[in-house]
C-alpha cells in the first residue's frame, strides 16, 4: 500500500536561485490506519497482537488515535470493542461527531482486513510514526544548531540528539516482551558452557582476585554491581584494579577473557587514575611518581611499562558532573564504537539527574540514577560498577564493617543493584587508636597492626544471583594495590 501525503505542507528548504521554496508534507498512510483499526473492531485479536508496541500517538490522524485508545480502554475492562459499543462510548462523552460520527465507525468496520495481516498494517503505521518523530529530532537539531541555549556547547548539543536517536529507535522495537522458556534456557547453557571452558569457572567478567571471583563467578552481564565503602577505604583502588585486570586480560587473551573497559571517573582526572594503574604495574609508589622522586632506573621502567599500556582497552571519560542520560548516552556510543564489555562509575553520588528534571529529595534523585545505571547494564548487555559512599553511621559503632542500611539513601540503592560489595580496611581505624610508646598496651596494638595492616575486607552484602560472604585481600597502600591474600604466610600480615 502506496505512502499517501497529508495535506497540511511544511517547507523544507529553498532551490539554489532563492525562488519559492519547496514543501514536504510529513509521511503518513490514512488507508493503513484504517484497516487496521476495522480490524480491531471485527476482531479484537487483532489487538492483543498490536497493543504491545502501538498506542494512540502512533497514528497521524488525531481522530484515529482517540479510536484505538477507546478500543484498549473498553477491551481492558473485559467487553467487546465493536462498532455498536464504541458508538456508545463515544456518545456517552459527547465527542461522537468529533470522530466521524457513526457513518465513520461502519467505514472503518468496512476497511478491515485480516487478523493475520492486522500485525503487518501495525508496523506500517508504527515505521511512519518514527519517520515522522525522525523529522522532528531534525528539525530540533537544525533549530538549536542554529540559536542554542546560553553556555550551551555544541557537544552537549551532539549528547542530547543521541539521547533522542537511542530513545527513538528503542521505542521503534517490536514485540520485545515474552521469550519463549526453551530460549531462555539456551541462554542460560551457553553461559554456563562459557563458565565451564573458562580457568577458574567465570561466566562473567573478571575481577581479577581469584577469592572474590569465586565468590561471585565474575561480574556478570547486565548487572548493576555497586561497590561502596567510607573515604580512605579503597574503593577508587580497588575499582581501578578490577577494571584494569579486565582490560588486560582481554587484551592479553584477543578477547576471549576480560573485556574493553569505559571508565567514568566524575571524582579523579584521567591523569590521576593513570598514575595509579602505573604504580600498581611498575611497584613505584604513586606519591614518587606525583612529586618527580624517582631514580634513573625507575624512570626507564615507568617509561618502558606505561609503553607496554598503550595498546590496553581501557577508556577514561573524567568529565564532571554528568548527569545521568548524558552518562548512559557515552557509554552507548563507546559501547557501538568499542565494544566495551564493563562500564565503572566513580562515584554514584557525584551524578547528576537528567537535565530540566527536579526532585523533591536527594532519595529521588539517586533512585533516577540508579535505575538510570541499571537499565543501562540491561541495554548494554554489560555489567556497571558503581561506586557509593557510606553514611557516617558507620562511625558511631564499635564494630565499624558496612551494613546494607549505612549505604546513602540505601532503599533505592540497595533495590535496584543487583550485587552490593563492601570494602572495610580495619588498620585504617585501628591505626586512629594507637597508644603512647610508654603505654602497657602499646605491644599488643603493634601485633594486631602487624596482621592487618596490609589486609582488606570485600564483604558482598547482597548477590541477587548468589550467595553473600566475605573475602579477605592483600592491600598495600603504598601502589593503591590490591591482590590475593597468601594465606600459608597469614603471621606476616
Amino acid at each position: 500500500m502506496p505512502t499517501t501525503l497529508v495535506t497540511t505542507p511544511r517547507p523544507e528548504f529553498s532551490d539554489p536561485e532563492g525562488a519559492s521554496p519547496i514543501f514536504r508534507a510529513p509521511p503518513h498512510n490514512i488507508e493503513a490506519e484504517k484497516a487496521l483499526l476495522g480490524a480491531i473492531l471485527v476482531n479484537n485479536r487483532s489487538f492483543e497482537r498490536v497493543s504491545e508496541y502501538l498506542t494512540p500517538e502512533h497514528f497521524a490522524l488525531a481522530q484515529h488515535g482517540r479510536i484505538f485508545d477507546a478500543c484498549a480502554r473498553v477491551i481492558e475492562r473485559g467487553q467487546l470493542a465493536d462498532q455498536r459499543t464504541l458508538h456508545l462510548y463515544f456518545e456517552a462523552d459527547g465527542s461522537l461527531d468529533d470522530i466521524g460520527g457513526p457513518a465513520y465507525l461502519g467505514e472503518l468496520a468496512e476497511n478491515a482486513v485480516t487478523v493475520i495481516n492486522a500485525g503487518e498494517y501495525a508496523r506500517i503505521v508504527n515505521d511512519l510514526y518514527l519517520r515522522r518523530q525522525l523529522i522532528a529530532l531534525g528539525e530540533d537539531l537544525v533549530n538549536n544548531a542554529y540559536g542554542g541555549g546560553p553556555g550551551e556547547t555544541a557537544p552537549q548539543q551532539i549528547e542530547v540528539a543521541e539521547q533522542g536517536l537511542y530513545e527513538l529507535a528503542s521505542r521503534g522495537e517490536y514485540e520485545s516482551g515474552f521469550q519463549t522458556f526453551r530460549a531462555a534456557i539456551v541462554g542460560a547453557i551457553e553461559a554456563a558452557e562459557v563458565a565451564h571452558k573458562r580457568d577458574g569457572g567465570l561466566s562473567g567478567v573478571t575481577t581479577g582476585l581469584k577469592d572474590l571471583n569465586q565468590l561471585l563467578g565474575g561480574l556478570h552481564r547486565s548487572d548493576l554491581v555497586v561497590l561502596a565503602g567510607r573515604p580512605s577505604m579503597g574503593k577508587t583502588a580497588l575499582a581501578t584494579n578490577i577494571a584494569f585486570e579486565a582490560a588486560k586480560r582481554y587484551r592479553e587473551s584477543d578477547g576471549q577473557d576480560g573485556a574493553a573497559v569505559g571508565f567514568f571517573s566524575l571524582e579523579m582526572s584521567a591523569e590521576q587514575l593513570a598514575t595509579r594503574v602505573i604504580s600498581e604495574t611498575t611497584g613505584i609508589s604513586s606519591d614518587l611518581v606525583r612529586k618527580g622522586k624517582l631514580s634513573k632506573d625507575e624512570f626507564a621502567r615507568l617509561v618502558s611499562v606505561s609503553q607496554a599500556l598503550h595498546e590496553i582497552p581501557f577508556f577514561i571519560d573524567d568529565s564532571p558532573a554528568l548527569s545521568v542520560s548524558q552518562l548512559r548516552t557515552r557509554a552507548r556510543r563507546l559501547k557501538r564504537q568499542h565494544d566495551v564489555g564493563l562500564v565503572v562509575v566513580d562515584y554514584l553520588q557525584l551524578v547528576g539527574p537528567s537535565a530540566g528534571k527536579r526532585y523533591d529529595s536527594r532519595v529521588q534523585e539517586i533512585s533516577e540514577i540508579t535505575r538510570g545505571l541499571k537499565t543501562l547494564a540491561k541495554e548494554l548487555d554489560v555489567p556497571v560498577l558503581a561506586l557509593s559512599q557510606l553514611s557516617r553511621a558507620v562511625e558511631q559503632r564499635d564494630d565499624k564493617r558496612p551494613q546494607l542500611a549505612d549505604l546513602r539513601e540505601s532503599g533505592t540503592i540497595e533495590q535496584d543493584a543487583d550485587v552490593v560489595m563492601f570494602i572495610f580496611r580495619e588498620a585504617y581505624y585501628e591505626q586512629m587508636r594507637e597508644p603512647d610508646i610508654d603505654n602497657p598496651k602499646r605491644a599488643e596494638w603493634e601485633e594486631r597492626m602487624g596482621r592487618i595492616r596490609n589486609t582488606a575486607e570485600v564483604i558482598v552484602g547482597k548477590q541477587r544471583h548468589g550467595p553473600t560472604g566475605k573475602v579477605v585481600l592483600s592491600f598495600v597502600g603504598e601502589f593503591t594495590r590490591f591482590g590475593d591474600l597468601d594465606t600459608y604466610h597469614d603471621a606476616e600480615y
